[in-house]
């Protein structure tokens, strides 16, 4: 039993040390540019054994990887959350990409994911937007009834001049949304609009200033602030195994010293 569990410490010691993530963040890289290589006809009918070959050797890596933690963490793997999320992604390569599946052989690029859950700086920001999920949702419910209000508008004033884009509810609200993102909204919508109803920018300007600069900002902002919160949380947590750390090595100087002067 003490064997095995010093083999757990050490396999465990191993796998965190910096050259092992470095190792899998290259393997990942690595196994990315494989997969776009295999969606090159050329470069498939020229080395395509050898593309595959690679492919399936990057997955034996990331199989190797997982059985090593599992065996070095035990039921404490599935404790954490990106655990879980790399034992989805590579049990999601392992699923046979044949028959009625075929779809599941599209899906093997999601082990580039695994790279966020191995750079601690793309982790920072992937827990930093879901912290600030909550807070997005009610700004994503502040937006759909500013949405749904422009689009009844936009509906009754515009919809039997232009009901490709107003003739509808569902059509006012794709339109708004393409107001929104800026994209061709003046020559290709507003101005035409603006031809027949001379005062029609009385209600795209302050839409697009309610949405594109003050909604969409605030949904920017808080992500910012949760990414901040995330990392201050996780220099406490630093600074605080450190303080403990030293403060065990005090005690054990002070211990010997004790047992110096007895």
């Amino acid at each position: 039993m003490d064997d095995l569990m010093t083999l757990r410490a050490r396999t465990a010691a191993f796998m965190d040390r910096p050259f092992v993530g470095q190792f899998i963040v290259g393997v990942i890289i690595f196994n990315a540019i494989i997969l776009g290589l295999e969606t090159s006809d050329a470069a498939m009918a020229q080395a395509g054994g050898l593309i595959l070959l690679l492919d399936r050797l990057c997955l034996a890596i990331f199989v190797v990887e997982l059985a090593a933690k599992l065996f070095a963490q035990g039921p404490r793997f599935f404790r954490g959350g990106w655990n879980i999320f790399d034992f989805i992604i590579v049990g999601i390569s392992l699923m046979p990409g044949s028959g009625g599946l075929s779809v599941l052989r599209a899906l093997r690029i999601l082990r580039v994911l695994r790279v966020i859950s191995v750079v601690p700086s793309l982790r920072r920001v992937v827990e930093g937007f879901v912290t600030a999920l909550p807070g997005m949702g009610s700004v994503f419910m502040l937006m759909g009834l500013v949405f749904y209000i422009g689009a009844v508008m936009a509906t009754k004033l515009f919809g039997d001049t232009f009901p490709e884009w107003f003739g509808t509810l569902g059509a006012s609200g794709y339109s708004l949304f393409q107001i929104m993102t800026l994209e061709s909204w003046s020559m290709g919508i507003v101005r035409p609009v603006m031809e027949v109803y001379p005062y029609a920018w009385t209600f795209f300007i302050p839409f697009i200033m309610m949405t594109t600069f003050a909604v969409v900002n605030l949904l920017v902002g808080l992500i910012v602030n949760s990414m901040q919160d995330a990392h201050a949380e996780e220099g406490n947590a630093a600074t605080d195994a450190y303080r403990d750390e030293v403060l065990s090595k005090l005690a054990a100087i002070e211990k010997r010293l004790d047992e110096a002067g007895k």
